[in-house]
């Protein structure tokens, strides 16, 4: 059930306007950011005043981090509205970029200044400097008497689990992955626990320079844990407000990242019984009968832990919804489309329900996840049960050669949708069962965004995935019979993309030219190679 007046304030009353924009190159903030007190919005002064206004303030950074914004003033569903999916895909090779909307990432031919990984970073650091405004107001709050610990407690969780998804997700894109050093002692990303909300605090910010990745999966581990801490299991959004199972299901991908096999179960556990259907006794999840249903009914079903909503009112508009850029039908753009190369994979059996969720046209196939092409209420999914199942099978296999309990977690999955599952006389070593396992996630999150961090986590051993970004088909040279369903192979001349390899500096973003220029630390340590 939804919480209408959580949602229809969140819509007329984005956070607040701080005194200063959270990123440092103040000439460049956009209107949205630095406008103070109009009629819909609360300053920072007034937002903490009340109980009411508080819930506002908390309301809004949810908002920040759906629907940011863009040049111009636009809104694309920066970071999380839609751009994390789009431009998660589009660094991958399972989705194909159509038209020259998404090429500079597809392509990998951004830089310092490309739109698309800027206003990634910016809209980012949006989220984490409203995030910290609220710890910051609500800390006041309590102290001041106007509402309880546990309910502050609660408000702070909520803003530090959207603080911990922001920053990973700046880790996934702009640092390399955890194992790329034996102790992950390489650069990561500033992570920004104080708000930039005074001239003292902007010139504090002007000299912070990036943690090291083990220190920044080690600050998003602490703020998901006080988040798991204080979070209800259950409220009236379930799926679009942050729960203790959000922050559990979000633990469990942070540290398969982190090659934490022994964390991994630790928390999925948390969050599985049984050993061949499975449920969650926290929050209540579980897989859905159809694959289809996540995403047909996705304010309301079993399993998305967490979702950013959109609605016909509140969404990332013509030029960035999900149901714009990846549905063909009646009034879709179509411009990102289903690859071949997935398609045609001979681990996608021809029989798959989940290649129901697709719309056929006469140039390509494209996926129906997000349908509302019309309205643009699609909403966003950021973890579903099926991860949380698939990330703790990962972790077992690993562990565990010929894991009996790995294989059931796949087969979970797998089984809802085709009759062709696994079994330990299929899968002959450990190697054959990760390997299932990732393949089995390239189909069930296909068009949600999370093929680059699987790419990016498993890069640098290059084992089960591309040692570096693959090889992509090019729009130019797809034909429509190059769809050939599980056929394992696809035409060469349609491969013209070509792959790069991982100690290639396009392997990751760069630090944009607005941080480079206002921050002298952070011009020093620049991704090298931009």
């Amino acid at each position: 059930m939804k919480n209408r007046s959580f949602i229809k304030n969140r819509l007329k009353l984005a956070l607040l306007a701080p005194a200063v924009c959270f990123s440092l190159m103040l000439t460049s903030c956009d209107k949205e950011v630095m406008e103070l007190e109009p009629y819909d919005r609360l300053t920072e002064e007034s937002a903490f005043t009340t109980p009411e206004r508080i819930e506002l303030t908390v309301a809004g950074v949810y908002d920040a981090a759906q629907s940011g914004f863009y040049a111009g003033g636009a809104v694309r569903g920066y970071p999380f509205g839609a751009a994390h999916i789009e431009q998660g895909d589009n660094r991958g090779e399972d989705m194909l970029n159509l038209e020259a909307f998404y090429a500079i990432t597809y392509e990998a031919t951004y830089n310092a200044a490309s739109a698309n990984n800027v206003y990634h970073f910016e809209t980012l650091y949006a989220v984490v400097n409203k995030a910290n405004i609220v710890i910051e107001g609500v800390e006041k709050a309590v102290a001041d008497g106007l509402i309880t610990a546990e309910v502050g407690n609660a408000y702070i969780a909520e803003a530090r689990f959207l603080r911990a998804l922001s920053h990973h997700e700046l880790l996934v894109h702009f640092a390399r992955p955890y194992n790329h050093t034996a102790d992950a002692s390489h650069l990561g990303v500033p992570y920004r626990t104080l708000p930039v909300n005074t001239p003292a605090r902007v010139e504090e910010a002007r000299q912070q320079g990036r943690d090291t990745v083990k220190e920044g999966y080690a600050k998003v581990l602490e703020d998901l844990n006080y988040a798991e801490q204080n979070l209800p299991e259950t409220r009236a959004k379930q799926i679009s407000r942050a729960t203790k199972g959000a922050a559990i299901a979000l633990k469990t991908r942070v540290k398969l990242h982190m090659r934490d096999w022994a964390g991994v179960i630790e928390e999925g556990n948390k969050l599985i019984s049984g050993t061949e259907e499975f449920t969650s006794p926290i929050g209540g999840y579980e897989l859905t009968a159809s694959p289809e249903e996540p995403f047909a009914n996705n304010g309301a079903n079993s399993e998305s832990i967490f979702s950013f909503e959109n609605s016909a009112n509140d969404n990332a508009s013509v030029n960035g919804s999900l149901g714009q850029m990846y549905n063909a039908n009646t009034g879709g753009r179509a411009l990102v489309a289903i690859s071949p190369i997935i398609w045609n994979a001979a681990f996608w059996p021809e029989e798959d329900e989940r290649r129901d969720i697709t719309v056929s046209t006469a140039r390509a196939i494209y996926t129906n996840k997000y349908r509302d092409a019309a309205t643009q209420s699609d909403w966003s999914p950021i973890v579903r049960y099926a991860e949380v199942l698939l990330n703790v099978a990962e972790a077992e296999a690993r562990l565990n050669p010929l894991s009996v309990r790995a294989l059931a977690l796949l087969n979970a999955v797998r089984g809802r949708s085709t009759d062709q599952l696994y079994s330990l006389t299929t899968l002959l070593s450990q190697d054959d069962l990760i390997q299932a396992i990732i393949n089995e996630r390239r189909i069930e999150f296909l068009a949600e965004g999370l093929r680059w961090k699987d790419i990016h986590r498993l890069a640098k051993e290059g084992e089960f995935g591309p040692a570096g970004i693959p090889a992509k088909v090019a729009s130019a040279n797809l034909k429509r019979d190059d769809y050939q369903a599980a056929s394992g192979t696809v035409r060469a001349d349609a491969i013209k993309v070509p792959a790069i390899p991982y100690e290639d500096f396009r392997f990751i973003w760069p630090i944009p030219i607005s941080e480079i220029n206002a921050n002298p630390v952070l011009a020093a340590q620049q991704n090298p190679g931009y």
